[in-house]
């Protein structure tokens, strides 16, 4: 061939590839069109498609009510004097953390001067006669100088008193140091829910200072269950949304034995772990209670249906790498799972995860975008 054949020959294979190239990208972006999306193993990966099979499974019979969410009254507890005291200062403020153990708020109070008074006078007596001896004094006085000192102790820590700050302060045996002052500590770990106190401030015994609960495991209080529901008994599965979407796990704890007179209703209480605060005391909420299992029926995930042209699809791969949108006939949702009446087949293998991604490239290649990963 010679020089100018040869150019000649180049300039049309030059010519002609943008054509091959631009008629196969336009059959890619038509056969999208009609409904089908190309992606590699690798766009799939990146993009965050799972393909799973579909199958027929027993779904739970579930009933669905409204809920209120409360603390847990079992990790929950309250700070308050047992005597009449003022308040001196406050250690921690509303929804701050505490440990068990921590400082809540100083207080004073007259009755605790006298006790404190009370205790290093008896602490000295029993001191003074277990250093004679029960040989050196009478049997009634050493033991009435051991019960006076266990009564005197025992009464500051009634009174609120720690136990290491009334040994403190008999070992010291300062009187001056009976001054009323003791410190309320944190009985147990959690959030500050209550505070509704300020310094100064004259407090009666079993005023509340502070509620104190554990809320990383709430409690959910659902009602009203009629009366001829199917038995609900503890440790059944249920799970709680706040907004109807999103959905926590949940378990039956307890059903009220008590029905409502007006209603011929009662309620039942589900504990949800609560680790990421996502649930708040007299929040409303969803409740599905799991109340049985069916017959087996054709169901896919939720996650796996979206809505084209006001028509239930889900994308079914075929060939490993071809999504075709397929319509399908949505039964009833049963939590976590639709059911299909028609237009998928057990064995079908479908997206479960990532579907809102092939929607978007579906609707980009319809709109004139071409093909698109």
């Amino acid at each position: 061939m010679n020089t100018w054949a040869l150019r000649a020959t180049c300039l049309i294979l030059a010519t002609a590839a943008p054509v091959l190239a631009e008629e196969a990208d336009h059959d890619k972006a038509a056969g999208e069109a009609a409904g089908i999306v190309e992606m590699t193993a690798e766009e799939q990966r990146a993009a965050g498609v799972v393909v799973d099979r579909v199958e027929r499974r027993s779904l739970g019979e579930t009933i669905r009510v409204p809920g209120n969410v409360g603390i847990n009254m079992y990790r929950s507890s309250r700070v308050t004097p047992r005597i009449t005291a003022q308040v001196v200062a406050r250690h921690v403020i509303l929804g701050e953390s505490v440990r068990a153990g921590q400082r809540m708020v100083t207080l004073s109070s007259v009755a605790m001067a006298e006790a404190q008074g009370e205790l290093i006078v008896a602490n000295r007596e029993w001191e003074r006669a277990r250093s004679l001896g029960s040989e050196s004094v009478s049997e009634r006085r050493y033991t009435e100088a051991r019960v006076a000192r266990q009564l005197a102790l025992a009464r500051v820590l009634a009174y609120g008193m720690t136990e290491a700050h009334a040994h403190a302060l008999m070992n010291s045996a300062d009187a001056d140091k009976a001054s009323g002052v003791f410190v309320l500590l944190a009985p147990q770990a959690g959030t500050v829910l209550q505070d509704n106190f300020i310094a100064g401030e004259l407090i009666e015994p079993g005023r509340v200072l502070f509620d104190i609960s554990d809320e990383s495991v709430m409690w959910v209080e659902a009602r009203p269950i009629a009366v001829g529901t199917p038995d609900i008994h503890t440790g059944m599965s249920a799970r709680v949304s706040p907004d109807g979407i999103n959905w926590i796990h949940g378990t039956v704890v307890q059903r009220y034995h008590r029905v409502d007179e007006t209603t011929r209703t009662h309620g039942v209480r589900i504990e949800v772990d609560n680790p990421d605060d996502e649930l708040h005391e007299r929040q409303f909420v969803e409740v599905e209670i799991v109340t049985g299992s069916g017959e087996p029926v054709l169901a896919v995930p939720n996650a796996a249906v979206t809505m084209i042209d006001d028509t239930p699809t889900v994308f079914k791969i075929e060939a490993g790498h071809e999504f075709h949108a397929e319509s399908i006939v949505a039964g009833a949702t049963v939590g976590d799972w639709t059911v299909v009446s028609a237009g998928l087949q057990a064995g079908d293998e479908i997206a479960v995860a990532g579907v809102f991604h092939l929607k978007s490239l579906l609707l980009k290649s319809s709109l004139g975008g071409g093909h698109a990963h």
